[in-house]
């Protein structure tokens, strides 16, 4: 299964109260539940930087990667950024 980072920022314009925002991620959430079963949700955080989110997901379909990424990106009313990740320890090994 291979591990994947979605980077996402929000527009400003998503919401003009901030618990909207708990309402957009719920949305958000349960589209990408119900439209890409292959995906596996392994973390998710708030950051301070460049971008706003940063979500660990698992699959074997970049397919449903990519299925994701569009949806964060039309109800999230985000811009994303996809990246594969390889841990670590393998990575060394293939070196």
């Amino acid at each position: 299964m291979e591990t994947y980072i979605i980077l996402s920022r929000i527009s400003p314009q998503a919401f003009s109260d901030p618990f909207e925002f708990k309402k957009i991620a719920e949305t958000v959430s349960a589209k990408i539940k119900k439209e890409c079963p292959g995906v596996i949700w392994k973390k998710s955080y708030a950051t301070t930087g460049r971008f706003d989110a940063l979500d660990i997901v698992e699959s074997d379909d970049p397919k449903q990667i990519a299925k994701a990424a569009m949806i964060i990106r039309a109800y999230g009313h985000s811009t994303t950024e996809t990246l594969t990740g390889t841990p670590w320890d393998e990575f060394l090994d293939m070196i």
